[in-house]
Parts: C-alpha cells; sequence; structure tokens
C-alpha cells in the first residue's frame, strides 16, 4: 500500500495551494484521512484529519480557518486546500492513513504514510 502526496510547490504569502492524497492498492474507505507537516529543524506536526465517512473535521489552531481538508466521496483521494499562506506554513507536507474510522491528531496512531510534498511560502 502506498500513499502518494502531491501539489506543493512556491507560493508568495497570501496565496493558495491544494494537496492531494492518492493511494494505490486500497480504497481506505474506511479509514480515517489526515495531513501532517514538517519544517526544517523542527518536529512533525498535525495539520487536518478527516473521518472514513467525511462527516467529521479537525484542525491545528495555526490553520483553522485557512485550510480545508476533504475527500471524495470513493474516500480517496483526499485533498488539502491551503489558503491565505504564510511563510510559517513552509514545510513537507505528509498525508496518512490510520486503521479505524474516526480522526485523531497524534501521529503515532497512523498506519501509512506518504513520500511527501514540498510547499514553500515566499514573503
Amino acid at each position: 500500500v502506498q500513499l502518494q502526496a502531491s501539489g506543493g510547490g512556491l507560493v508568495q504569502a497570501g496565496g493558495s495551494l491544494r494537496l492531494s492524497c492518492t493511494a494505490s492498492g486500497r480504497t481506505f474507505s474506511r479509514n480515517a484521512m489526515a495531513w501532517f507537516r514538517q519544517a526544517p529543524g523542527k518536529e512533525r506536526e498535525f495539520v487536518a484529519a478527516i473521518s472514513a465517512s467525511g462527516g467529521s473535521t479537525k484542525y491545528a489552531d495555526s490553520v483553522k480557518g485557512r485550510f480545508t481538508i476533504s475527500r471524495d466521496s470513493a474516500a480517496i483521494p483526499v485533498y488539502l486546500q491551503m489558503n491565505s499562506l504564510r511563510p510559517e506554513d513552509t514545510a513537507v507536507y505528509y498525508c496518512a492513513a490510520r486503521d479505524y474510522p474516526n480522526t485523531v491528531v497524534d501521529a503515532t496512531q497512523y498506519d501509512a504514510w506518504g513520500q511527501g510534498t514540498l510547499v514553500t511560502v515566499s514573503s
């Protein structure tokens, strides 16, 4: 099973990007999914999560009101729409899946990870 994150790039502050997470081998229709990020020299941190049904979401306080996580009715892809980007959003963004339908913010509760996509926000 392989998760693949894409959509990163270079954007100016105030701009937008949409990240996508796709998978091969399974649909993850019964799995909660999440986005995490890791900035240079910092620990990986939670960004957003969505339940298996798509009916429940969680966000880090730092991205609330700016980022939106969503998923297709087919469960994959999972998207992260990022608006009003700030230089402090610069990081490698990872998508992750867990073997349960409910959302959690703890990275250790996620079982499958993608390779990451780099988001760079210039000031």
